[in-house]
Formats: C-alpha cells, sequence, structure tokens
C-alpha cells in the first residue's frame, strides 16, 4: 500500500503598512538643488538616514540619463530613493525605483470652529478637537515617532538619536535631545515645547534649525519654537 502524505498549503500573509515620506522635488538647476541638499546634511549628516524618500520629478524635465546620474548623486549622499513619481514610466529603465502612482499628502482635517449657543458650549466643544498621541515613556535614541494627524505629547524624555513628526505641535515634559518636527502637513501655527533644549534639529512646516544654530542661551531651559512668517523662532519659557 502506498503511503500518501498530505501536505498543508502556506498561504502567503500579505499586510498593508503606510509609511510617512519625504518628497524631494527638484528644480533646475538641478546641481544647485543638490547644493541645497549638501547645506542641510552638513548641518544634520543622518537628517535623511533611514528615511522613504520619493522623488517627484514632475517641475523639471530629465532624460533617463539624467534621472539615473540624480538617482545616483543621492545614494552618494546615504538617501535611498523608494519611488518616482511626476514622470512618464517609459523613462525609468530596470535599474531605476519604479514609478509610483496615487500619492497623497498627509492632509490634517481642518475644522472650523463655531460658536454654538450657549447652552451647548460644553456638550460641543470637545468635536472641534484634532487627535492627539500621549506618549508615557521616554523616546529613547533610535526610536522614530510619526502621528501625522495631530499632537504629540512626550511624559518624559526624547533620547540624542531619537525622533518625533507630528502633524501638529509637540509637547516634551522632560529634555529634548533628539530631532522633533513639527507642522508637518502644512501646519504653520504648529509649536515645539520642552522643558529642556538641547535638541539636535527642530523643524516647523519645513522650516529647520539645528544644534549648532540654537544660541547657547536657551539650552538646558525651558523652550518653545514657533514660526513667525518663513523665519522659525526659539525662546525660553519663564
Amino acid at each position: 500500500m502506498d503511503a500518501t502524505q498530505q501536505v498543508a498549503r502556506q498561504q502567503v500573509r500579505m499586510r498593508g503598512r503606510s509609511y510617512v515620506a519625504f518628497v524631494f522635488s527638484p528644480v533646475v538647476p538641478v546641481v544647485s538643488w543638490l547644493a541645497e541638499i549638501d547645506a542641510t546634511l552638513g548641518k544634520s549628516p543622518g537628517f535623511f538616514t533611514g528615511k522613504p524618500v520619493v522623488l517627484d520629478l514632475s517641475a523639471v524635465d530629465l532624460s533617463q540619463a539624467a534621472i539615473a546620474h540624480l538617482v545616483g548623486s543621492l545614494a552618494e549622499r546615504n538617501i535611498r530613493i523608494l519611488g518616482i513619481e511626476g514622470v512618464d514610466e517609459s523613462k525609468l529603465g530596470a535599474n531605476l525605483p519604479p514609478l509610483l502612482t496615487g500619492g497623497r499628502a498627509c492632509a490634517i482635517t481642518h475644522v472650523e470652529p463655531k460658536t454654538p449657543p450657549a447652552q451647548e458650549k460644553n456638550k460641543d466643544k470637545d468635536k472641534t478637537k484634532l487627535p492627539s498621541l500621549l506618549l508615557e515613556s521616554p523616546v529613547r535614541s533610535g526610536q522614530s515617532i510619526v502621528f501625522a494627524e495631530g499632537d504629540v505629547t512626550v511624559l518624559g524624555s526624547v533620547g540624542s538619536g531619537a525622533e518625533i513628526v507630528a502633524g501638529g505641535s509637540i509637547h516634551v515634559y522632560g529634555t529634548l535631545r533628539g530631532r522633533a518636527m513639527a507642522g508637518i502637513n502644512g501646519n504653520s501655527a504648529a509649536r515645539i515645547f520642552c522643558q529642556k533644549i538641547e535638541a539636535e534639529l527642530l523643524a516647523i512646516d519645513g522650516y529647520y534649525q539645528t544644534a549648532d544654530e540654537i544660541a547657547d542661551s536657551l539650552r538646558n531651559r525651558p523652550a518653545q519654537a514657533w514660526l513667525e512668517g518663513e523665519m522659525l523662532r526659539i525662546t525660553a519659557l519663564n
């Protein structure tokens, strides 16, 4: 009698996962644009390390060779391109990152505040609040917290090499030693607060200051950062 072995078929498990990616939009002359990237990396060498980056080429008209050269130039700066958008697929060879479509900008839902009748004010006062994330533990070196929907509050400290990315404001009730990036969805009204500032980088709506640009008089003190036009301001909290 022949023995028959039945082998259970393994199912391939596929899961969806979302990431917040940086989008680079080169402009001409590309050499000058790369020089701006170099200036950023000069102030914060590890800023883009390990981060998903998408290359949006809709503002430039580059040949396939030029695209390959640009991707290579970014790779030399340890910037790895996850995908390319804003270009015809025929310009992307097998040796280039894939064409991406359907990407959406991270957007906070803006709720216009209403003035409810006096008797309904308490009932409706929480309806216009954006979501928030509360972290009761310290954010340790190497951790990256991304919350694009609203504010992030850290009851502890943020370690060196750690990162907080928020669609709204960032509140740190301990020492801020890592990187804090608020208002990533274009929210220029976002702010950053901390009880002790030793930050590697502060950014609001894409405008930033690195550690060497933060005044020595502010260090080890409670501080806040906000945008004034296109200038990131940092002041002590009394």
